[in-house]
């Protein structure tokens, strides 16, 4: 019986090496797009005031979860019985992520005066000015978990796609692995991240003296987060095109044969600018004749 004992272990054993290389193997081979999923979670992240950032952030990494746990046994039980399928959600996933790209390319060219003239204006006082906040930070919310979702499927396809030839243990525990990964990893260095300054100023508040290394390290920390927040903004947009820029050309034939002579990084941004702008085009075009149906003027996207 005992040896039964050590049998079942050292199969046990042998089968958690088999996930740990698997797993090594399927992180490498989505560390690019994890880095795409950083900047653009970073983004959607920030711009809240500071005693918010770790709430809403945590209220992301929550639905983050739960894409995780919706997305793995569907993806399972797709990949076994409708493995075409999995294609076309992608391509629709990545249709909505172009979208988003040139949507923020969009409001930043357009909208740009608007805000800064708006930043200007001493606000009214509003009693619904919370409940206002409020809507916002939820919507803000939803589209960081929109998005989160539609950036999950691709890790875990991808992550899929390198253990397709092992067995369905080692598919679900490899999977799962780096699904949980994507989200721990992700959102605690967005969590670093936003509270940059926080932690700059318990750095001052400690410092003794004008030459202080604790005061300069500080004041640096405190002066790079905005910065840092504006480059992961330019990042994360860029991240959204390429993303979906890649999924159209692994799974969209004439985008798969265009520019067959350029860079890929290059071809894959072009595509994804061209699939956003088509989006983009037709999300005005359906909001206008809705609009117009029933009677109200079209408002500004």
């Amino acid at each position: 019986m005992a040896s039964g004992i050590f049998a079942i272990l050292d199969d046990v054993a042998a089968l958690m090496d088999d996930v740990a290389m698997m797993s090594k193997i399927a992180t490498k081979k989505t560390a690019g797009i994890l880095g795409d999923d950083l900047a653009v979670n970073a983004e959607k992240a920030t711009g809240f005031v500071s005693s918010r950032e770790l709430p809403v952030l945590w209220a992301i990494t929550k639905g983050s979860f739960i894409n995780k746990l919706i997305i793995l046994p569907i993806v399972f039980v797709l990949s076994y019985f409708l493995p075409v399928l999995i294609e076309y959600i992608l391509i629709l996933g990545g249709f909505y992520l172009a979208y988003e790209g040139v949507h923020k390319i969009y409001e930043y060219i357009f909208h740009k005066e608007v805000e800064k003239a708006a930043e200007t204006q001493v606000p009214p006082v509003n009693t619904e000015e919370d409940d206002d906040l409020d809507d916002k930070e939820k919507e803000k919310i939803k589209s960081a978990i929109t998005t989160d979702f539609i950036l999950s499927v691709e890790i875990v396809i991808i992550a899929l796609g390198t253990v397709l030839d092992k067995s369905l243990g080692i598919q679900i525990m490899t999977v799962t692995f780096v699904a949980l990964l994507a989200t721990v990893g992700v959102y605690g260095l967005v969590a670093m991240i936003v509270r940059m300054d926080d932690f700059g100023l318990m750095l001052i508040s400690k410092s003794k003296g004008k030459n202080s290394i604790l005061l300069h390290l500080g004041n640096l920390l405190i002066k790079m987060l905005p910065i840092i927040i504006r480059i992961l903004a330019v990042v994360g947009t860029i991240a959204l095109l390429m993303v979906a820029g890649g999924i159209f050309v692994h799974y969209i034939d004439f985008a798969h044969h265009a520019l067959p002579t350029w860079p890929s990084i290059v071809r894959e941004f072009i595509m994804g600018f061209a699939g956003g702008t088509a989006a983009f085009i037709l999300y005005m075009l359906v909001m206008l004749i809705l609009k117009t149906i029933k009677g109200k003027p079209a408002t500004n996207i």
